[in-house]
């Protein structure tokens, strides 16, 4: 590891410890020329996980996208920033555990509105109504017949 004072690459590990609920490893170093101490932390690199559009392009996961497509349904509503996030990362862990290399984009849609159904019905339906591309009133009120019905 290349000191950020110095540039020397000689060092000696001082700590390590878990880090980002076990998904990274945090250790603290100590530059054995400058004696600098700087803090690096270490993660598995997993492959880019693709997704198949349902036109068959294929792009790169983005989760990014997924936040912002939950975010725009949950605008004005009693959701927190925070929630959405622990959501994206539910629906991320999910993918990563299910799909190695491509995931269809189906798939992320429906995982997102399951998630969504439990967290605010409103947001459900905002994400429902782009999802699954709503034509007319008609499909947008059978969307939310079938939340009422549920509760």
């Amino acid at each position: 590891m290349r000191c950020p004072k110095c540039g020397h690459q000689d060092d000696k590990v001082l700590d390590s410890r878990a880090a980002r609920e076990g998904l990274a490893i945090r250790r603290r170093r100590a530059c054995l020329a400058c004696g600098q101490r700087f803090t690096t932390y270490e993660e598995i690199v997993k492959d880019a996980l693709r997704v198949v559009k349902r036109d068959g392009r294929h792009e790169e996961f983005s989760r990014l996208k997924l936040m912002s497509g939950i975010m725009r349904a949950c605008e004005k509503r009693p959701v927190s920033p925070e929630r959405i996030e622990e959501l994206v990362d539910e629906i991320v862990e999910e993918i990563e555990q299910q799909f190695d290399a491509t995931v269809p984009s189906q798939t992320i849609g429906e995982k997102v509105m399951q998630k969504l159904e439990k967290l605010d019905e409103v947001a459900y339906v905002r994400f429902a109504s782009v999802y699954r591309r709503f034509a007319d009133v008609n499909q947008f009120m059978n969307a939310i017949r079938e939340v009422v019905d549920k509760t």
